[in-house]
């Protein structure tokens, strides 16, 4: 990691909320030091600073640890697996590692790499997404008729649907939620089912997350977010970006109906002994080369369809709120889908700087419609087993409701409007390009 700690970081002046007052875009690829970093999200709330991607010498971290990851010695790491794996694998058929997943490309590799070229007996873990797509749901079914187990977990939908809105209408993160049963739920089935052994994909640090740990194998990714917690204190955990205490008060909801959403006890976690892993340490690890891969073992299939809001049909793809996901990201950071689509075939060599910077202007903050009925309905908010629901001044989501609650999160060194009272991006790229991106909500 000397290439990266030895430069001295780039320094942003940084508004209320912690972005960098003035847009830089790295010289080599396409994110900016706008981009939101991985956190515990467990403690979001509207006031928090956000974190971002660091940049040395104008380049991001996330080019660096790609640059970096070339120079992998994969062989040598494979050995290491092959130790790590043989020490944890089961003798007598139980379950001997546990693999988090939804049954797209990458679970679906980890998955069957591990069971069918080195010989472990996964359980997998899948929470469920809020709506399914036609083909993510025959991507889920496809990844459990190679011949593995599956726990489904399917949360209390009003409560799911509840949150979900609470983390659109505080934090405009309609995923927050979803992404917190998903990181949060495997340890606890682990140490059920008396499984030592977790994997999950790749370290963040490739897509800019901090990159401390990135030579380690093990913990979640980024070193500032905890694979556990202490203790459960009520009143400094958020959920939706109010906390506990004021869910539970609110809308009489019980401890026990959140707690597949925390994290798991530090204590919990140090007495199963469970390690949490990245299989991405030990195999070179490519998004598009898991979707061959998992094409060419199963009847995985990509979207029928581009993406709305990038060039792609194969990257998250299981869940119709997925698209409004990353629409909300871009209102508040002014970065899409297709900046990170692109900047990730840049690291690959697939695509140029200049051809990633085309495709962002085509594509970049494409307002998701295809789904949108359907989202709308999900997200409002008509539950009769949930109380409290008054706080919500709007209970019905419609398209005007969203875009007037997406103003609240537009920052004002990113987005301006036009002459005719159009929102849109314009700022320069590192003083030598203008750039816009109209909004196309």
């Amino acid at each position: 990691m000397d290439e990266i700690f030895d430069k001295k970081e780039d320094f942003f002046e940084r508004n209320h909320i912690g972005f960098p007052k003035k847009v830089i875009r790295c010289k080599s690829c396409l994110l900016t030091n706008q981009k939101m970093v991985n956190s515990d999200q467990y403690l979001d709330n509207k006031n928090t600073k956000k974190e971002t991607i660091k940049f040395y010498d104008g380049i991001c971290s996330a080019c660096l640890v790609n640059k970096l990851k070339k120079k992998i010695d994969y062989k040598e790491r494979e050995k290491q697996l092959k130790e790590i794996l043989s020490k944890y694998r089961s003798k007598n058929g139980d379950y001997d590692v546990l693999i988090p997943g939804s049954g797209g490309k990458d679970s679906f590799y980890a998955s069957h790499i591990l069971k069918y070229k080195y010989g472990m007996n996964p359980l997998t873990v899948t929470w469920r997404p809020h709506i399914y797509t036609e083909w993510g749901q025959h991507n889920f079914e496809s990844w459990i008729n190679t011949g593995v187990t599956n726990i489904l977990y399917s949360p209390n939908p009003h409560i799911h649907r509840l949150l979900s809105r609470l983390a659109l209408e505080n934090l405009f993160h309609p995923f927050q939620t979803f992404g917190l049963g998903q990181q949060n739920l495997p340890a606890k089935i682990a140490k059920k089912f008396n499984i030592k052994l977790i994997f999950y994909g790749e370290d963040s640090a490739e897509y800019g997350s901090d990159a401390k740990n990135y030579f380690s194998y093990k913990g979640l990714g980024a070193s500032n977010v905890k694979e556990a917690i202490d203790e459960i204190d009520e009143s400094k955990i958020f959920l939706g970006g109010i906390t506990i205490e004021e869910l539970r008060e609110r809308f009489d909801l019980k401890i026990n109906q959140l707690d597949p959403y925390l994290p798991i006890l530090s204590e919990e976690l140090e007495d199963s002994k469970i390690i949490i892993c990245k299989l991405g340490y030990f195999l070179k690890w490519r998004p598009q080369s898991n979707y061959y891969y998992a094409s060419e073992n199963s009847d995985f299939i990509p979207a029928p369809e581009r993406t709305q809001g990038t060039y792609t049909k194969f990257n998250s793809i299981d869940d119709k709120l997925d698209d409004l996901f990353y629409w909300t990201g871009f209102i508040k950071s002014g970065l899409g889908r297709t900046t990170f689509d692109a900047s990730q075939d840049i690291w690959n060599n697939e695509i140029s700087r200049n051809e990633g910077l085309s495709l962002i202007s085509k594509y970049e903050g494409e307002y998701p419609d295809r789904f949108e009925k359907e989202v709308f309905k999900y997200l409002s908010m008509n539950m009769e087993s949930i109380k409290g629901l008054d706080y919500f001044k709007q209970k019905d989501l419609n398209r005007n409701y969203l875009f007037n609650l997406a103003d609240n999160f537009r920052q004002a060194h990113i987005w301006n409007k036009n002459s005719i009272g159009e929102w849109q991006i314009s700022y320069s790229d590192n003083n030598e390009n203008n750039f816009e991106v109209s909004d196309w909500g």
